[in-house]
C-alpha cells in the first residue's frame, strides 16, 4: 500500500466536534487514485484523465502497461508502506484515519515582484513626514569589509509561486463516499490547486 494520495483543494470552512468546538478545515478531494507503476520503494499514482486530444504517445503507452486506457492528468510518487499494490488498482481516501497527522505539499500563491516589507515582513524605514525610505531595504552590506553583498541577503523579488510542505496537520474527518478528506488549518495553494496529502510518519515539529 502507498502512505498519501493526489488531491485538489476545494476550499476552507468549518467543522464542529463532538464537544461543539469549531475547527477551520481544509477540504481535499483526495483520490480516488490509479496504480500507474510499483517500483521497490515506491508507487506511482495518477490522479484524473488527460483527453486522449492532450495527452502525449509516452503518457498514453506509460498508462497501456498498467492496463489503463487513458493517461492520468497528473502523476506522483509516493512511498511504498507494506505489500505492494497491483498496477491499474485503485487507492482511495480510506487509507487516512480521523486523528492522523499528514504532511500536505502544493504550491504556493504567486504574489509576483514584491519588495522586503511585503515577501519578509521588515520594518521598512521611519513613517515620519518628508521621509523617502519608508518601505526600502536599506543598507546591504559594509562597503570595504566584505566589499560585496553577502549571500541570503534578503532583498526583493519574486514571491511566492514555490513547492511548500506543511507539517503536523491533522485529519479532522474523511467522507469515503465523496472522496473527501477535512484537515485541521491551512494548506498551501489556491482554490482548485493540486496537492499531495501523505502520512507524516512521526512527531510533528509542532508538538
Amino acid at each position: 500500500m502507498t502512505n498519501g494520495l493526489i488531491g485538489r483543494k476545494l476550499g476552507m470552512t468549518r467543522v464542529f466536534v463532538e464537544d461543539g468546538t469549531a475547527v477551520p478545515v481544509t477540504i481535499i478531494q483526495a483520490g480516488p487514485c490509479k496504480v500507474v507503476q510499483v517500483r521497490e520503494q515506491a508507487v506511482q499514482l495518477g490522479f484524473g484523465a488527460r483527453r486522449k486530444i492532450a495527452a502525449k504517445k509516452p503518457e498514453l503507452g506509460h498508462a497501456a502497461k498498467a492496463g489503463l486506457t487513458e493517461a492520468p492528468h497528473v502523476v506522483r510518487s509516493f512511498t511504498l508502506v507494506g505489500d505492494a499494490p497491483a498496477p491499474g488498482s485503485e487507492i482511495t481516501v480510506g487509507i487516512f484515519a480521523p486523528g492522523e497527522l499528514v504532511k500536505v505539499t502544493g504550491q504556493s500563491k504567486g504574489r509576483g515582484f514584491q519588495g522586503v516589507v511585503h515577501r519578509y515582513g521588515t520594518g521598512g524605514g521611519p513613517g515620519s513626514h518628508g521621509n523617502t525610505r519608508h518601505r526600502k531595504p536599506g543598507s546591504i552590506g559594509a562597503g570595504t569589509d566584505p566589499s560585496r553583498v553577502i549571500k541570503g541577503k534578503r532583498m526583493p523579488g519574486h514571491m511566492g509561486d514555490r513547492r511548500h510542505t506543511e507539517l503536523g496537520l491533522k485529519v479532522v474527518r474523511v467522507d469515503a463516499e465523496r472522496n473527501l478528506l477535512f484537515i485541521r488549518g491551512a494548506i498551501p495553494g489556491s482554490k482548485n490547486g493540486i496537492v499531495t496529502v501523505a502520512k507524516q510518519g512521526g512527531k510533528s515539529r509542532h508538538d
